[in-house]
C-alpha cells in the first residue's frame, strides 16, 4: 500500500472511529471526507500510517499482542509529532498527553492502529 492510499486509510479510520466513539454529533472537521482534508492532515495521516506500518514490520507483526491502550498512545503520540511539524504553536488540544484525551479520541486512535494492521494482514 502506498504512503497515499495509507494515509487515506488513516483518515478514513479516524472517521469511522469517531462516528463510533464520538459522543453526540461531532464536528464537521472531524469527519471532513479525504478529498476536502487539507495538504497538511493528508501529510500528517501519511506519516503516522508510515509509522505504524513501520512498527508493525519491526515487530515481526507481534503488535497485534500489544494492548488497545499501548495502540493507541502509540498513534497518539506519532499525531502529536505531526502537529509539532506542522504548526509552530500548535494548539494545546491537538498535543495534550494521551491521558488528557477524550476516551472517544483513545479508542479512535486503537482504531486507526488496528486497520493499519490489518490492512498489512
Amino acid at each position: 500500500m502506498s504512503q497515499t492510499e495509507g494515509a487515506r486509510l488513516f483518515r478514513e479510520s479516524w472517521i469511522a472511529g469517531v462516528r463510533r466513539h464520538f459522543p453526540g454529533e461531532p464536528k464537521a472537521g472531524y469527519v471532513t471526507p479525504w478529498d476536502d482534508t487539507p495538504q497538511w492532515e493528508r501529510d500528517a495521516a501519511g506519516a503516522v500510517y508510515t509509522q505504524i506500518r513501520q512498527f508493525v514490520e519491526v515487530s515481526g507483526g507481534r503488535t497485534s499482542r500489544l494492548s488497545r491502550e499501548q495502540k493507541s498512545r502509540f498513534v497518539a503520540t506519532c499525531w502529536t509529532a505531526q502537529m509539532f511539524k506542522h504548526f509552530e504553536d500548535p494548539k494545546p488540544g491537538y498535543v495534550a498527553d494521551w491521558a488528557d484525551l477524550p476516551s472517544w479520541q483513545r479508542e479512535t486512535d486503537a482504531d486507526i492502529f488496528d486497520a493499519v494492521e490489518e490492512a498489512l494482514g
